[in-house]
């Protein structure tokens, strides 16, 4: 049945609530929202039993989850994070590499495209995301050093021609070449994030003009107000904060930002320009214990405890365990935001930073049918990701 409505529910579309309202859906689209219950015949019909509806959430920056991690070098990882993922809402993701050998990442772009092209009950992949190696090592976080480096244009040059599914890269630009990479990217529509950086504001600043629009996961990672010389500086973090137009990305998990971080940030930055992002490696949605960070092979020790992935001295955190239930959730009970405005930063504003805006991050007439049901404590109860129902729970 090509045809599903979705009844008495309570409907986040990007201006309004609509309480009490239907969706149809046909052939992978949202056809038509209305209030009240549509006369709609020959059709599957679900009640959501007057919980809220929303735009199915996109993680745009995950290293995997359900025991899986994207540079293990198989399809079914990749299917497995996807799948998992998709119970706690997650509708459409950016699988993100780590540091790695070259070897490992073209065997990365190779598995990713056979993994797409099977991806059926899972949430899809919008492209991949590259993390390093092109890093800072004073801000390397859980990043392997012994593959960080400057960026050169041979090198990236040849790691792009192995693949076009790459959709965003995150590098430090105060490193020599760092800007010329910059544009490069943007001139082949690669969005470029200042990601585990050391640079100064005056950095930033020139990194800006040359297309680095964005900042991987805020505060993780990056300088904040440096002493150089005696002077002061600003870092990575308050520049973020000085740019207006530039787009950030936070993991509110709870525990990588405390609440008057969390807080802090939305009051500057403002539900349009924060992402919510997981930043899971593989143990998101898994029990708490002893877990490698990358891949199996040639990846770190990591351990899982108190909800969140450290290193084993603990000195540092190493990716999260989050789903983007807890994003959510995170952002509505211990920031107070307000529920519509934290359903944005993981729909409409991380659609429109990745450009697929045009098709996904709301609800509205002729956009993918990428929807989430869940309850007034943001547990998830069904997800559908273009048309296909891909997890439904006991409630429903």
């Amino acid at each position: 049945m090509d045809r599903i409505l979705i009844f008495n529910a309570k409907i986040l579309t990007p201006y309004r609530l609509i309480d009490n309202g239907s969706i149809l859906v046909e052939n992978g689209k949202i056809v038509e929202v209305s209030r009240g219950r549509l006369p709609v015949s020959e059709c599957i019909a679900i009640d959501a039993k007057g919980y809220y509806v929303s735009p199915g959430f996109i993680d745009i920056h995950t290293h995997g989850g359900g025991g899986y991690d994207f540079m293990d070098g198989t399809v079914e990882a990749y299917l497995g994070a996807a799948r998992k993922h998709a119970c706690y809402g997650t509708t459409a993701m950016v699988p993100t590499t780590l540091t790695s050998s070259l070897e490992n990442l073209r065997e990365t772009f190779e598995v990713y495209k056979q993994a797409k092209a099977a991806n059926k009950m899972g949430a899809v992949f919008l492209g991949l995301h590259l993390e390093g190696p092109y890093f800072s090592m004073e801000q390397r976080g859980a990043q392997d050093p012994k593959y960080i480096r400057n960026p050169k244009r041979e090198e990236y040059e040849k790691i792009l021609s192995w693949s076009d599914d790459v959709v965003r890269w995150s590098a430090a630009p105060e490193l020599e070449g760092a800007l010329e990479f910059g544009r490069f990217l943007r001139e082949r529509n690669i969005l470029p994030s200042i990601g585990h950086s050391n640079a100064i504001y005056e950095e930033v600043i020139e990194a800006f003009e040359n297309g680095y629009t964005h900042v991987t996961h805020l505060y993780s990672g990056m300088s904040g107000v440096r002493r150089i010389n005696a002077y002061r500086y600003a870092g990575v973090i308050e520049s973020a904060f000085l740019i207006d137009e530039m787009t950030v990305e936070i993991i509110a998990d709870g525990a990588h930002l405390p609440a008057s971080l969390l807080k802090l940030i939305y009051k500057i930055k403002g539900p349009q320009n924060i992402a919510l992002i997981t930043d899971s490696m593989r143990a998101a949605g898994m029990p708490e214990g002893e877990y490698i960070l990358g891949s199996l092979k040639e990846g770190q020790k990591v351990i899982v405890e108190e909800g969140v992935a450290k290193l084993p001295d603990r000195t540092a955190f190493a990716g999260s365990v989050a789903t983007a239930d807890r994003l959510v959730r995170t952002m509505v009970q211990l920031a107070q935001v307000p529920l519509m405005e934290a359903v944005q930063m993981i729909t409409a504003t991380p659609a429109r930073i990745m450009k697929v805006d045009d098709r996904k991050g709301s609800i509205a007439v002729g956009k993918d049918a990428d929807l989430v049901i869940f309850d007034d404590d943001i547990n998830v109860h069904l997800t559908m990701v273009e048309g296909r129902i891909v997890y439904k729970g006991e409630a429903l």
